[in-house]
């Protein structure tokens, strides 16, 4: 099963071959990556996803400022995540390291130094990125099953102290991770459902 808060840079576009789910057309990779998304920002997204060798591609060249990720077949589980488009150098960057064998702490570590260098952009402005996972997805009914939604509002360089925000993960508040860093980010994660009731 996923972590579900702490580690979203790590888990967000890993491209490690893992054992292959069955693959999905390019028409339901799209209508479930773009769940991820506010409804208002869907249908003009552009949209990556998996083609028959498991390699990330173009599914669909959008209009407005998102970019969505559709779910890997190569990891288990369920997941998407749209993020704004000034985001799309970091979350390539990502993306590139995992490939190369660079993940979790270090792959962390490696964006934050390549920015401080000024080798790696990232926005100047406040981004925001939504992730949606899950058990599986149903393309027929649309519906994720198990859903869970987290948002992510990069803030680099922001503080507790600029921002009036908690450190702590332990709350459902939001809360910011990575303070004073290039890669800080405002963690908005509402509680989970409890199932069965």
């Amino acid at each position: 099963m996923r972590e579900a808060r702490i580690l979203v840079p790590v888990l967000l576009l890993s491209l490690a071959p893992v054992a292959v789910r069955a693959q999905q057309s390019a028409a339901d990779q799209i209508a479930a990556a773009v769940l991820a998304a506010p409804a208002d920002r869907r249908e003009d997204a552009t949209v990556l996803g998996y083609d028959a060798a498991g390699k990330l591609t173009s599914l669909r060249k959008g209009t407005n400022d998102m970019i969505c990720l559709a779910d890997n077949p190569a990891e288990e589980g369920f997941e998407t995540a749209c993020y704004h488009v000034s985001l799309e150098p970091f979350m390539a960057r990502g993306r590139a390291l995992s490939v190369a064998g660079v993940t979790g702490q270090e792959r962390s570590a490696t964006r934050l130094r390549e920015i401080d260098a000024g080798t790696l952009k990232m926005p100047d402005k406040p981004a925001m990125l939504y992730i949606l996972t899950g058990e599986s997805f149903d393309a027929a009914a649309g519906t994720v099953a198990g859903e869970y939604r987290r948002s992510v509002m990069y803030v680099p360089y922001a503080t507790a102290e600029s921002t009036g925000l908690s450190t702590s993960a332990s709350t459902t508040d939001p809360w910011i991770m990575f303070p004073g860093t290039a890669g800080a980010h405002i963690m908005i994660t509402p509680p989970r459902k409890k199932s069965g009731g």
